[in-house]
């Protein structure tokens, strides 16, 4: 399992409202069939591997720039670990509430 964080900012808008391109970006996301987190600083997606992942987040920033955006900025992290089976999103903060109790 491949996790990703990633946040795409549009560049060159007329406001510092972004909700807009956050819901085109997510609405991408959401019909790519992916497991995903929106969060409130960016979103997290599950894949089963990196080609799914990439082209995902490529249809998101694909859709900000249909409504007109010239430029995005992206920033992807991603947690590609092959020495664990099912290591979700889920699984992962289990593992660290687990630490917590």
């Amino acid at each position: 399992m491949i996790t990703c964080d990633f946040a795409i900012l549009p560049v060159g808008t007329e406001t510092t409202n972004c909700k807009d391109y956050v819901a085109a970006a997510i609405q991408s996301i959401k019909d790519s069939g992916l497991n995903y987190q929106l969060t409130g600083m960016g979103t997290q997606i599950e894949a089963d591997n990196l080609e799914e992942l990439y082209s995902a987040i490529a249809e998101a920033q694909e859709a900000i720039f249909e409504l007109g955006i010239g430029r995005v900025y992206t920033v992807i992290k991603v947690d590609d670990r092959r020495d664990a089976e099912n290591r979700t999103l889920d699984a992962k903060i289990s593992t660290v509430n687990e630490k917590l109790k």
